[in-house]
């Protein structure tokens, strides 16, 4: 698999390639905004890795430029600590985010949950429903009724089909972190409790509400029985 990595920092790009090279990953490279777009098309990479402070055009410009056209999975690279940033990344479309600085390993380990296909043995149905909520996981989208759409990144996208599966269930924090990342070691339950904010975050921002992810004590977290259908 070909994979884009975008950043400004040749030593660091050097090091991901080496990295990524080693692991069996076909990788192409760009060092500012307007030569990542033109690496994008001209090589068609199945994952992007972007930092947002480029030169030229800034990651979130060719984010959104990427975004298009194209469905690719984006993994944004960020030094900066401001949710806001990162709020603003994953409604563009970003699929991840990676605090600098961070190990090759923490880098490979999400770069393999992203490409993963495939899942756990719950199965890949294109359209799922749960009450008012339906997710097309196809267009990676959701919406409330016949209301407004919000897309899903990648991991939003896998947590919430393994709650909507359990059906008001909890489902156990490590097992949701192996499913949703595909490997316990490239994500904690920190990780976790900020996926479940921005989830529940876009769906109030369509109509739901924070509480429709509920964190059930020593047990882990669940769709709300009402929202279960």
């Amino acid at each position: 698999m070909r994979i884009l990595i975008v950043d400004d920092d040749v030593e660091l790009v050097g090091l991901l390639q080496f990295a990524l090279s080693g692991a069996g990953y076909e990788v192409v490279t760009a060092f500012d905004g307007e030569h990542a777009l033109t690496q994008f098309e001209k090589h068609a990479p199945e994952l992007v890795v972007l930092d947002v402070n480029l030169p030229r055009r800034d990651g979130f410009s060719v984010l959104e430029a990427l975004r298009h056209h194209s469905e690719v999975p984006v993994m944004m690279l960020t030094v900066r600590a401001s949710e806001e940033d990162e709020v603003r990344g994953l409604d563009l479309g970003a699929d991840d985010y990676l605090r600098k600085p961070f190990s090759p390993r923490a880098l490979l380990a999400r770069v393999r949950a992203l490409l993963r296909r495939g899942s756990d043995g719950e199965g890949e149905v294109p359209l799922l429903s749960s009450g008012t909520l339906t997710v097309d996981a196809e267009r990676s989208e959701m919406r409330i009724g016949s209301g407004q759409v919000a897309r899903l990144s990648t991991l939003e996208l896998r947590l919430l089909r393994l709650l909507m599966n359990h059906r008001g269930r909890p489902v156990d924090p490590e097992r949701i972190i192996g499913f949703v990342w595909s490997d316990r070691d490239s994500a904690d339950r920190d990780a976790l409790k900020q996926l479940v904010h921005r989830l529940r975050h876009k769906l109030a921002r369509i109509g739901g509400g924070t509480d429709w992810i509920e964190h059930v004590p020593n047990a882990g977290y669940a769709l709300a029985n009402e929202r279960a259908g």
